[in-house]
């Protein structure tokens, strides 16, 4: 009698080749591997998450934490979710309520087919800003959140906070700038080759990557490593960010934001030539010594002589705060600074508000 076939494989080659992913999970010790639907629930469990429903199917990731006001709104970089405010959102709810969001296709906020639209799609593509202000409208608006805020992003997300404060000046007391990209930047041409030919290709061989399984082997392996890390950094915000790192769907996303970015530059641009911000909202510009430390030197002169003069010609009146040896990275590696600025606003609105 013929034996019955088994398929046995090693549990290696099973997470491998599982999709979306699995980890090893030390957070579980009897457990081998770690799979992806119980790793994505228990990932937005525990980052206190809560799955905000802005219209039309489309569900936003956002986390909020502390209690009171004036609330405070934080947008995060380039291809990055919530998390990299981990650390300043933990410092800044200590006073008041801090709340940040995942832009959708980032993170845990899964971008929704849609049969129905806004509108907003004849004006501004995925993943740009003016889309993602839409989204951004509508999400503080089911979420209850209370204005004016504070509203503080970093690159992409400072893209964001301007072009949000523009049109919706009134729910804006306070806008916070963390490394802004300069208008003007991609008009540069040894920066536009470094963007085009350097840095969007190789964040496409690492979408790639994450679709073909490579990413979660090289986080088994050690070869890949989450951004945030450290003695302070928790083992739950470790395991989501390797979820991050081998979504396909998230790296999809982060190639978007980075390959249009030039767009939302010109976007925001041209909503600020004809809608200025209001006077009533504060700016200030939070840098470092370099835009980004592992970048050469001729391409951080670029973009500080850039940001040099679109802060003279569109805010000339913003504080400007340095923070000596910070770059690109400071919000999760000198977050202390990044706290401390934002701090002192809500000490600020908090005593003309008991003043009143």
């Amino acid at each position: 009698m013929r034996r019955a076939r088994t398929n046995k494989r090693h549990p290696l080659i099973l997470c491998l080749s599982a999709q979306p992913m699995c980890f090893e999970a030390p957070v579980l010790p009897d457990a081998q591997l770690f799979c992806p639907i119980i790793f994505y629930f228990v990932c937005l469990f525990v980052s206190g998450g809560l799955a905000v429903d802005i219209g039309l199917g489309q569900k936003i990731n956002l986390v909020c934490k502390g209690e009171g006001q004036p609330v405070v709104l934080l947008d995060a970089p380039t291809g990055m979710s919530s998390d990299a405010w981990f650390h300043v959102q933990e410092d800044v709810s200590r006073v008041t309520k801090v709340c940040s969001y995942d832009r959708v296709g980032l993170g845990f906020s899964k971008r929704a087919f849609q049969n129905e639209t806004t509108g907003m799609e004849r004006m501004w593509r995925v993943s740009t800003t003016g889309r993602m202000v839409d989204d951004l409208h509508r999400l503080i608006r089911a979420a209850n959140i209370a204005t004016p805020l504070i509203l503080a992003g970093s690159e992409l997300g400072g893209l964001n906070g301007r072009f949000y404060s523009h049109i919706h000046n009134l729910d804006v007391s306070d806008l916070v700038l963390i490394d802004p990209i300069p208008e003007d930047v991609f008009e540069e041409d040894q920066w536009r080759q470094y963007w085009y030919t350097q840095l969007v290709p190789s964040l496409q061989a690492v979408q790639f990557s994450a679709a073909t399984g490579l990413n979660r082997m090289f986080i088994i392996l050690g070869w890949m490593q989450p951004a945030i890390r450290g003695e302070n950094v928790s083992e739950d915000l470790i395991q989501r960010q390797k979820y991050c790192l081998s979504n396909p769907s998230h790296q999809s996303s982060a190639v978007d934001e980075h390959f249009f970015l030039n767009e939302s530059v010109s976007q925001v641009r041209e909503l600020s030539r004809f809608k200025p911000l209001s006077s009533m909202t504060s700016v200030s510009v939070i840098t470092g010594d370099y835009f980004d430390e592992q970048l050469p030197a001729h391409l951080n002169k670029v973009v500080a002589e850039c940001q040099k003069r679109f802060l003279e010609q569109s805010y000339p009146s913003a504080k400007r705060i340095h923070v000596p040896g910070a770059d690109r990275t400071m919000i999760y590696k000198k977050h202390s600074a990044v706290s401390k600025h934002l701090l002192k606003i809500i000490e600020q609105r908090q005593s003309k508000q008991r003043s009143q």
